[in-house]
């Protein structure tokens, strides 16, 4: 830790979740100021990726001066009156739950505009594509920095209309379809959840996130909180998505760009799960401690749809396509999530803590190689790819072999690597959870979650296999040769695969961040 003084701590927080507003204004004028290029495409490219910079150095910079010794305590916050009538304040505060997430928000930021200046999507003006990307980052940022419900809600809604144009304005084939069906689910999602955000705040007195987590429910009655749940985690389920609200997910990563395709994945999907951890968890215990068993079975339900679904879009003939499949892969992932936050153990939020972590690094990895693959091949059908690559990618280009081969083993929860830890520790506390729940269907409920570790684990050697695997077919010279990792490519992905290392190997690093925080809030904010 780095002794940095409150106010400057304060202007961290600040600036990391309102820099990219500014940074996102001054890439519609006629030139960014201060940066140059070859033309004005890559002057704003180039703004772009300035920006995502200095937001992640300003985040890198909160974790260096953050009180790693107490990790529970709301730090860097700022707190003042906004719409004194709705008593709705600028509350703004970090902690061990939300730090992570900040940062892999502003790492992925950054590594998808570095990505974007060498391998800008089809599409309109990088102008409004930049524009947009520092919109969405604006959003998630500030989703997970505010410690008010309201503005909660409004960071929840500002990522939807920059999703929505980047899917529906740089994606690929159906990107109109599948952006519409996108914005339709959340939004719908959206205004249940804004419902079950006023009745909490109304009836509580107050919309302090911090407030009511320490309240823990008291000023809430029994049937109040129950009903705010079902109708916040509605919302929260869409955005998740758990099964069966999921339907939007697959269209949507099959036709969004590549960097579309990683923010989704490794940064929106996380919104969904951390408004569980944050608000429902603390401010309506005993709604959670009612509906949590629902929640689990509706976890493992998708763990186990989403692993047959990837099966069966793995297998030969099936013409699936690859970006599909790592969407319905990010089903079971994020079923794991809500079966450790359903479990209300410090054991099993720890765990769905670090899978969050976990997938977004694994998954914006995967989408980042089958995005190369795409750029290579023209297609992610994995039938034609493995007739492409004639099944033998590791021949052709090595390092793009074994970084896919690497992508799905981590996946899969292979020991020492990231996606292992949060698997194991959401089935753990699954194995004992919470007072007041059915162990015996929380057990059964982790057996089905073991299956679909299996199934898992089938799916991607099923991938591996027919992409990476096998004897090269004859081609003629011409087509023998593709691009292996290039050198953009390695800059974007490394720090992927390091943190994936480091995490699997050193968990200890995320656990001790977010596990004192946990206590304090399943203890309804008492340290």
């Amino acid at each position: 830790m780095i002794d940095i003084s409150p106010s400057v701590m304060q202007f961290l927080l600040a600036f990391v979740v309102v820099a990219p507003l500014l940074g996102a204004a001054a890439a519609l004028l006629p030139a960014p100021p201060g940066l140059k290029g070859r033309n004005p495409d890559q002057a704003v490219l180039r703004h772009g990726v300035t920006v995502t910079g200095a937001i992640l150095v300003a985040a890198v910079a909160l974790t260096l001066g953050f009180d790693h010794d107490h990790p529970s305590k709301m730090q860097a916050t700022t707190d003042i009156s906004w719409i004194p009538a709705l008593d709705v304040r600028i509350h703004l505060g970090i902690d061990g739950i939300s730090l992570p997430l900040l940062v892999l928000t502003a790492l992925l930021t950054f590594l998808c505009a570095l990505y974007s200046y060498f391998k800008m999507p089809a599409g309109p003006s990088p102008k409004a594509f930049v524009a947009l990307l520092l919109v969405l980052e604006s959003g998630t940022l500030a989703t997970f920095a505010v410690l008010d419900l309201l503005l909660f809600f409004l960071a929840f809604e500002m990522v939807l209309i920059p999703m929505y144009f980047l899917i529906a304005r740089w994606g690929g084939a159906e990107r109109r379809a599948a952006a519409w069906k996108f914005i339709l689910y959340t939004l719908l999602g959206s205004v249940v959840m804004l419902l079950g955000l006023l009745l909490v705040g109304l009836k509580a007195g107050t919309f302090d996130m911090v407030a009511l987590a320490t309240d823990n429910g008291r000023g809430l009655t029994t049937s109040v909180q129950v009903t705010a749940v079902l109708a916040i985690g509605l919302g929260l389920a869409v955005k998740t998505p758990m099964w069966p609200l999921h339907s939007w997910l697959p269209d949507a990563h099959t036709a969004a760009p590549t960097v579309g395709s990683v923010l989704l994945a490794g940064v929106l999907l996380k919104m969904g799960t951390y408004g569980f951890v944050r608000i429902a968890l603390p401010v309506a215990p005993d709604g959670m401690r009612t509906l949590a068993p629902y929640l689990a079975a509706f976890a493992v339900v998708g763990i186990i749809y989403g692993s047959l679904a990837c099966l069966a879009l793995a297998r030969k003939g099936a013409k699936g396509d690859l970006k599909r499949l790592i969407a319905y892969s990010s089903v079971g992932h994020m079923g794991f999530v809500l079966l450790g936050i359903a479990s209300m153990t410090p054991t099993g939020v720890n765990g769905a803590l670090f899978a969050n972590i976990a997938h977004g690094l694994i998954t914006g990895l995967l989408f980042f190689l089958v995005g190369a693959l795409k750029d290579r091949f023209g297609t992610a059908d994995l039938d034609t790819l493995a007739g492409a690559t004639g099944a033998a990618l590791y021949g052709r280009a090595p390092r793009l072999g074994g970084l896919l081969a690497f992508g799905a083993v981590a996946s899969l929860g292979l020991p020492g690597l990231a996606g292992f830890w949060g698997e194991m520790l959401t089935m753990f506390g699954a194995f004992d959870p919470a007072e007041g729940l059915s162990r015996p269907a929380f057990l059964t409920f982790m057996a089905i979650a073991g299956v679909g570790t299996l199934l898992t684990a089938a799916y991607l050697l099923v991938v591996v296999r027919r992409v990476c695997m096998g004897a090269p077919q004859r081609q003629a010279p011409e087509q023998a040769a593709i691009a292996d990792v290039q050198g953009y490519e390695f800059a974007a992905w490394t720090p992927l695969v390091a943190l994936t290392v480091l995490a699997g190997l050193w968990p200890a690093v995320l656990l001790g961040l977010t596990d004192p925080a946990v206590q304090k809030l399943l203890a309804g904010g008492k340290s």
